[in-house]
Order: C-alpha cells, then sequence, then structure tokens
C-alpha cells in the first residue's frame, strides 16, 4: 500500500540522484581533456561562489502554522490609518458633513436623522423593471397608427437621454461624491441612490430592448443628437473635476468645487434637466398611451424626487456648516448655473417638441421649467429668477413639490412596496 511517506522518500530519492549526475559527468570529462589543456584550465582564476541566499523561515513552516504566527504578529493598528487606537468613541457633536475626521466606521450615533430616513424610505420603495408589463407598450408601438411621429420622437428623445444620464451620474456618485461625504449615514443614502440609479439604467434598458429599439441609435443620442449632448456635456463639465482621485476637499477653494458638483449634480441634472422627458412621458401615460413605458418612469421620478431632496439637504448643511463658503460671488455662479441648466432644458423641449404634442408644447414647457428653476433656487436660498412663473402642469406638483414628499409616500408606499398598478388621477 502506497502512503505520502513513501512518496516524500522516492522524491527525494529522485532529487539526490539528479544532483550527483552532474558531478559524475564532470568527472568522465576531466579525465578525458588532454593534460595540456588541463594545466591551461587549472591556471584560470576561479570565480567566488555566490552566498547562498537566506532561507525564508516560513518557506518550510507548515502552511496553517505560517498563517498562525502571521496572526500574532500582526500590527493591528497599520491597518487602521489615520485612527488612533484607544481613542474616545465618536460623539455627535465630531460628525460633519465634509472635511470630518470622526470614525467613519461608526453609523451610530447618527446626527442627521433626515439622512437615514431617506435611506429607510427608499429600501421600502424597491421596484424592479420586470414587474411592470410592457405587453400593450409593444403592441402599441409595432403599430403603425399606435403613435405620431411627434410622439414617437418624445419616446426615442426620452430614452435616448436618460439610459446614459443615469449611468453618468452613478459614475459621478461612486467615483467623486462617496468618499468627500464624510458621514457614515448621509454615506449610507448614497448607497441606496446608486443602486437605485442602476435599477434606473436598467428599467430604460428593460424598455428599449421591449421595444424592439436600435440600441446603437438610443444609447449614442448623448454622442449624436445635439439637445441631448449638451446635456450630458454640461453635467460632465461640471463635475468631472472631483473624479481625478487626487482631489481632496480641506480648503475654501476645493470645498466650493465640490458645492459646484452637488448643485450641478443634484439642483440641475436631477432638478431640471429630468423634468422635461419626465413630463412628455407621464403625459402619454394619462392619455393611455405607452402605459408600460409611463408607469416604470413614475417609479423613476419617486426615486429622483427623493434623490433631489436629499441633494438639497446635504448642501444646505454643508452651507450651514461652513458659512465662510456659500460667498455673495458664489450665489452669483449657482444662479448663473441654475439659469444654464434651465435655458439647455428649454433648447431640449424645443427639439423634442417642434409641433404641440400631448396637450403640450414647448412655449408650455418653457413657462413649466421657469417655475421649476424657481423652485430650485428657492431651495438652496436664493432669489428666483422668473417673476410670477406658475405651474401650467397640476398633475405634475405632487412628485414634484418636495413639500408634498411626506403625503406622497404614507399614502402610496404600499403600492410602490407591490410594484402594482399606478393611478393616473
Amino acid at each position: 500500500m502506497l502512503s505520502w511517506d513513501d512518496y516524500h522518500k522516492e522524491e527525494g530519492a529522485a532529487a539526490s540522484a539528479a544532483a550527483q549526475q552532474p558531478v559524475h559527468q564532470s568527472l568522465i570529462a576531466e579525465m578525458e581533456t588532454p593534460p595540456e589543456a588541463a594545466a591551461a584550465a587549472k591556471v584560470e582564476p576561479v570565480a567566488e561562489p555566490a552566498p547562498a541566499p537566506t532561507a525564508d523561515p516560513a518557506a518550510n513552516m507548515d502552511p496553517v502554522a505560517a498563517a498562525a504566527e502571521a496572526v500574532q504578529n500582526m500590527d493591528v493598528a497599520a491597518g487602521l490609518e489615520e485612527l488612533e487606537m484607544g481613542a474616545s468613541r465618536v460623539s455627535v457633536d465630531e460628525k460633519a458633513m465634509i472635511n470630518c475626521r470622526a470614525d467613519l466606521n461608526q453609523l451610530v450615533p447618527l446626527k442627521y436623522d433626515w439622512a437615514w430616513q431617506k435611506y429607510l424610505d427608499g429600501c421600502a420603495n424597491h421596484w424592479m423593471p420586470q414587474e411592470i408589463n410592457m405587453t400593450a407598450d409593444v403592441a402599441t408601438w409595432k403599430s403603425a397608427d399606435g403613435l405620431s411621429d411627434d410622439e414617437r420622437r418624445i419616446v426615442m428623445r426620452s430614452l435616448g437621454y436618460f439610459s446614459t444620464a443615469d449611468s453618468l451620474v452613478a459614475n459621478n456618485l461612486v467615483l467623486a461624491l462617496y468618499r468627500l461625504i464624510t458621514n457614515p449615514e448621509c454615506r449610507q443614502y448614497l448607497l441606496r441612490q446608486a443602486f437605485e440609479e442602476a435599477i434606473h439604467t436598467h428599467a430604460y434598458q428593460y424598455c428599449i430592448e421591449s421595444l424592439g429599439m436600435d440600441e446603437g441609435e438610443v444609447f449614442n443620442m448623448y454622442r449624436e443628437v445635439p439637445s441631448v449632448a449638451a446635456k450630458a456635456s454640461w453635467s460632465l463639465s461640471h463635475t468631472h473635476s472631483l473624479s481625478d482621485p487626487t482631489f481632496n476637499t480641506g480648503t475654501q477653494e476645493t470645498d466650493q468645487e465640490l458645492l459646484r458638483n452637488l448643485i450641478g449634480f443634484y439642483a440641475v441634472t436631477e432638478g431640471i434637466f429630468f423634468y422635461c422627458g419626465f413630463t412628455q412621458i407621464l403625459s402619454m401615460g394619462r392619455r393611455n398611451k405607452m402605459t408600460g413605458v409611463a408607469e416604470q418612469f413614475q417609479y423613476i421620478l419617486r426615486d429622483e424626487s427623493m434623490h433631489l431632496n436629499f441633494g438639497i439637504d446635504v448642501i444646505n448643511q454643508i452651507k450651514l456648516e461652513n458659512p465662510n463658503l456659500w460667498t455673495e460671488t458664489f450665489q452669483q455662479e449657482v444662479i448663473q448655473m441654475i439659469l444654464e441648466g434651465t435655458e439647455i432644458e428649454i433648447q431640449y423641449a424645443r427639439d423634442t417638441m417642434p409641433r404641440g404634442v400631448l396637450g403640450m408644447n414647448a412655449a408650455i414647457m418653457e413657462e413649466y421649467l421657469h417655475f421649476i428653476a424657481n423652485r430650485r433656487l428657492s431651495q438652496l436660498g436664493l432669489p428666483e429668477q422668473f417673476a410670477g412663473a406658475q405651474n401650467p402642469f397640476p398633475w405634475m406638483s405632487e412628485i414634484m413639490d418636495l413639500r408634498k414628499e411626506k403625503n406622497f409616500f404614507e399614502t402610496r408606499v404600499i403600492e410602490y412596496q407591490t410594484g402594482g398598478a399606478l393611478s393616473w388621477d
């Protein structure tokens, strides 16, 4: 019977034989060498043999024993980087939105209860695109008289912009904002938001695939269609600086740069750029057209409404904790950002609605966007810029008006949890 001991013995014997073979061969060669050549070879200097490398004790050690020794000798403090071993536990007062030196691994005690509540609400409102029936939409889209050319243009443009916009948003969240927001409960919500952005991208892809659209055409609109490209380009230009891994806050300049990112990201991209397309698609759903796509958009807008609300709270909290950042010059810069975003979205409305459709036109949408811009400015504590602007779509106000968000969740949360059919009333 074979044993592992016999195996190692045989292995050792073979190694010994191999080691002896070169010596035997060298003796034979020496015997066959002429005397003259042998003498000449002997007078040549012989190189000093290289010192044998110092053997690693762990190399001959049993792996289990080596692991135990490594753990025994491990420096625990090294992995904690800048944290001080034996320091006092985190207190609420030590927590801050940015530039916080407290242990970010300690979630509690909570300082910003509103951030934690938004995380819980986001989890309660979980949904997936496959829960929504797209059968009627497929029939409508494939029917020659199911939609007008203008309505098809709206659906294509909306899916073209949003299919990549949420990817841009997610990249900004994960690659830039997360490491710079130094509060664990806010980070908890950011993780939830990042997951929701993935769901939204999934939803747009699900719509595109269900309708049998040209995926290459739709997903490349942000490169090929000027009105879509303008929105994507503006968002990237106002958020790209934070993606530099060497970027860090801690100075007046860098802290203001973070604020610019947050305002461009939350107040403009999610707070203005999303609303024209959402209004168009939801108006289509109200007319019993593309109801599956519209239902997906209603779920998404519900999520985005909370994202926006969270972002505004973060911005205002940073302003409160760092009043030196909110200078008069910086406020004028923020106003300019809001106005630029509004104008870009108005241009998008004109491109997607060259004629009146779905009970709206570009002029009505411009009024709506002025109303939204005023809301964003007011939420940031800045003066409104469009006097007398009114909401021409009161049916959108329940979702858009964040002051009513609590009632919105209290009355509909069970419906959303089950992914049930939504009412358009």
